[in-house]
């Protein structure tokens, strides 16, 4: 499919009252959105399969749902340290800031490198992607050793007295992960969670308690990565 047939597609089976329904329900403020839920996105993402020319020419569109796709499709194995800068610094939600971040940032040979970096950035989506890289990235590298994670509690600690929602979340979220990965790990975040619970500022509280509550139960899953250390 070209370009134009895809957004032609896209036109087809919008729905207008999504662009509304997902801002109330989820938060996402999308500029140029033709309202196409994930699900068929998936679908065409799918269909089309890894294209880094047609990837590169969708997000060029600025069609928010083309977009989206292009984090899809975009063969990560491909991705610069370039195309990450510029693509992060357009992110206006956490629905493609995720998509992006997820799918393909974590893939990428640049996912430790721009994890750490945005972590440290202001902007509230460019900071969320630098945490939401390091909670993909427990599943995305299954070989890495534990040192490889450890040096993404430096951050978390630094960083976790950020108020805005969508950045603390993104923090405990990492911070879950990574606690999720192996049990020497689950310790070591615990440990973390109990050091942002004994902060007394408001954001490393509330991270703090919500990893402390899922890493705590006792049948919390493990991925026990790698698995030629951690093997049953």
């Amino acid at each position: 499919m070209t370009v134009e047939q895809i957004i032609q597609h896209l036109n087809q089976i919008a729905d207008p009252e999504a662009i509304a329904f997902k801002r109330k329900k989820y938060g996402i403020e999308a500029h140029n959105s033709l309202g196409v839920y994930q699900k068929e996105i998936n679908a065409l993402a799918k269909k089309l399969g890894k294209d880094e020319v047609l990837a590169i020419e969708l997000f060029e569109t600025g069609i928010y749902e083309c977009r989206v796709l292009c984090s899809k499709i975009f063969p990560p194995r491909n991705l610069t340290a370039e195309l990450m800068e510029t693509w992060v610094t357009t992110f206006e939600n956490w629905e493609i800031c995720d998509s992006f971040s997820m799918i393909l940032f974590a893939r990428s040979t640049f996912a430790v490198e721009k994890a750490m970096e945005w972590a440290l950035r202001k902007e509230e989506f460019v900071k969320r992607a630098g945490f939401a890289i390091i909670a993909a990235y427990c599943n995305a590298d299954k070989k890495a050793d534990n040192t490889a994670f450890e040096k993404f509690f430096t951050p978390i600690l630094n960083e976790s007295d950020d108020e805005r929602i969508y950045v603390k979340k993104a923090v405990s979220w990492a911070l879950r992960n990574i606690g999720k990965r192996n049990r020497d790990l689950n310790k070591a975040a615990l440990e973390i969670a109990q050091a942002l619970i004994d902060s007394g500022t408001k954001a490393q509280t509330w991270i703090g308690r919500d990893a402390w509550n899922e890493l705590s139960k006792p049948n919390v899953r493990m991925s026990d990565y790698p698995r030629e250390i951690y093997r049953t």
